[in-house]
């Protein structure tokens, strides 16, 4: 199997930070094209504009906030072309799975707060959503 476009998926945490250097380790032995996605999960907007913020607000900063994050991690990558970057709005695990659906990825990689089984259960996982859904292959990190 030839992984050519690998999908890094990305949040503020160190375990995406941990995942991320090694998929663009692995983009760099293998000569692939990298891509990040980070996802606004709409029930922190929810929570935004019932602190007393306004919608259009609240929206406009996390998008800020987002597309900062993703040229923080483009910049890491120091790569040329640099890296595609989605923002993508919706159930995070459902939207990594469909930005890799549609850039089309050949591998997803993402970390995960290693959760254990009874907190899993209770709050559920974008690892696992991803993994169950996922069109391609996906490597899941734990951060050291």
């Amino acid at each position: 199997m030839s992984f050519q476009r690998i999908l890094i998926a990305v949040d503020e945490s160190v375990f995406a930070a941990h995942a991320a250097d090694a998929g663009l380790a692995l983009a760099r032995q293998l000569g692939a094209e990298v891509a990040f996605v980070t996802v606004i999960d709409p029930a922190t907007i929810r929570l935004g504009v019932e602190s007393g913020v306004s919608e259009e607000q609240w929206v406009a900063r996390t998008q800020r906030e987002a597309r900062s994050l993703l040229n923080a991690f483009s910049m890491r990558a120091a790569a040329t072309p640099p890296p595609l970057e989605f923002v993508e709005t919706g159930k995070p695990a459902a939207m990594i799975v469909e930005t890799a659906k549609n850039w089309p990825a050949d591998l997803i990689v993402m970390g995960t707060h290693g959760r254990n089984v009874v907190s899993t259960i209770l709050l559920g996982s974008v690892a696992q959503g991803v993994l169950r859904h996922a069109p391609c292959p996906v490597m899941v990190l734990r951060a050291q």
